[in-house]
């Protein structure tokens, strides 16, 4: 039986991984490792702890009692201190010197801080992935004609892989940000009470240098190469702001890539995979929809959802801190976190298996290529020797008539035709002045560019995590 409500994002969308990484071994077992690790240095630094009791605490990392500690804590109405308990009836010889001088948010936002770090380099190696797919779907149809838009309404010609390319590049722009989230994320370190150290200072009997000492130990022991400089009990809420702003950013560039597949499905020209067994409605059978796509662009706005409230978060914190942080954030960031993880692992999927239809794509482009052509089918005319005020004239006369043929009797456009029956046209080569290719630009060239400069580096830096595919839970 299922009786009770369960997270969408774990049981849905996200990965085992990611789900992994915000769950309560991931945490408490973090929670145990700060204290082992604050243990051993206040140790080196000669405080009075055993070996025997760095021995133990260690021998016991894992070994979690939930229900001692739920106990504990309904007793305490206190989740650290349940946990402290906890551990000590694990590790007795060490109950006196857990969590020695420390604060609840030495564990509690240390923890986090890793989790953070750890959850933001699984997003880039799966964002590195879609990246290096849509580089690749780029590269395929660098040089293949395709009706551009804007406002949705028939454009000048772009290629099918420079539209991709476009997509490219959005998420290269999010991945060089969440880079720099990683690198500039820092550990809160050993802060004491209120961030003021004076519990160290104290058990150190004044010696600053070892307060230091301390402080840079614990933060080294977690692979991080920096604290906070400062901080009042917690670490400044404004990181997770940071975090979740970059989360949002890749948030964006999906719904923006899976809203153009949504389009370009309806049109016929480009499609997401779609299963050998997939029904795409309960009622309508022959229907394809786009639904990959479409729970992209819903979690995505989840999490554009979820990025203002760190920022509240941020702003109302009191002085040295207040509490009213701690529920909402339970909530953001592993949700956001969870989200994009699923976001993320639907692109691979996508991007890993785009479908498209060429001889849609031709004809929808020819049906309009005549009118985009008219300025070179008017120059042509000038240089076989016509009147360029006479040409335009004709052109205009003929387009309307051509739009009119399309829009009142649903015809094709005819355009061409017109112009070929024209005395004043007859020298014009007008095949070749309609080469599709003639109206690319520099489509395939900046598509090469972007794979030069952007992609291949990020391939290069997780050639060892790429995922060719994903296939999604649900």
């Amino acid at each position: 039986m299922m009786e009770k409500y369960t997270s969408p994002l774990v049981e849905r969308n996200a990965s085992e991984e990611m789900s992994r990484l915000f769950g309560a071994d991931k945490k408490f077992g973090t929670w145990r490792r700060l204290w082992l690790e604050l243990a051993k240095a206040e140790k080196e630094l000669g405080l009075d702890i055993t070996d025997e009791q760095i021995s133990e605490m260690k021998s016991n990392l894992d070994n979690i009692d939930y229900d001692k500690a739920k106990e504990y804590e309904k007793r305490f109405r206190h989740d650290v201190m349940a946990h402290v308990h906890t551990f000590a009836d694990a590790a007795p010889s060490a109950a006196g010197i857990i969590h020695l001088g420390a604060t609840s948010c030495y564990v509690g936002d240390n923890a986090d801080l890793i989790i953070l770090r750890e959850a933001m380099e699984l997003v880039k190696a799966k964002l590195a992935s879609v990246i290096d797919l849509l580089g690749k779907f780029a590269k395929q149809y660098r040089s293949m004609p395709t009706l551009g838009f804007t406002h949705y309404q028939p454009a000048q010609i772009t290629t099918v892989g420079k539209r991709a390319a476009l997509w490219c590049y959005e998420f290269v722009m999010d991945y060089q940000e969440l880079e720099h989230r990683i690198y500039k994320l820092p550990f809160r370190g050993v802060k004491g009470t209120t961030g003021t150290q004076a519990s160290f200072l104290s058990l150190f009997e004044g010696d600053h240098e070892k307060v230091k000492a301390l402080n840079e130990k614990v933060t080294r022991a977690f692979g991080f190469d920096k604290s906070c400089i400062v901080t009042g009990q917690t670490y400044q809420r404004k990181l997770d702001t940071m975090a979740v702003n970059t989360l949002a950013l890749i948030a964006q560039s999906a719904h923006k890539m899976c809203s153009d597949i949504r389009l370009l499905a309806n049109l016929k020209e480009m499609e997401e995979p779609f299963g050998k067994n997939q029904i795409g409605s309960s009622a309508m059978a022959y229907k394809r929809n786009p639904m990959r796509s479409e729970r992209a662009t819903s979690l995505s706005r989840f999490v554009l959802s979820l990025s203002s409230s760190p920022a509240m978060t941020a702003g109302e914190q009191w002085f040295e801190r207040t509490l009213d942080d701690s529920a909402n954030r339970r909530l953001v960031l592993p949700e956001a976190f969870l989200a994009v993880d699923g976001i993320l692992e639907i692109l691979i999927n996508i991007a890993g298996g785009l479908v498209v239809y060429p001889k849609v794509i031709e004809a929808r482009l020819n049906s309009e290529l005549p009118f985009m052509a008219s300025e070179n089918i008017l120059m042509a005319g000038v240089k076989a020797g016509g009147n360029r005020q006479q040409l335009h004239e004709k052109i205009r006369v003929y387009s309307q008539q051509a739009a009119e043929r399309v829009k009142n009797e649903g015809g094709n456009n005819d355009l061409l035709e017109r112009l070929k029956a024209d005395e004043d046209f007859k020298d014009i080569n007008l095949n070749e002045v309609l080469e599709p290719s003639l109206y690319i630009g520099r489509c395939p060239e900046q598509v090469d560019e972007l794979i030069e400069k952007a992609v291949e580096p990020v391939r290069k830096a997780n050639k060892d995590s790429l995922k060719g595919s994903a296939e999604l839970k649900v």
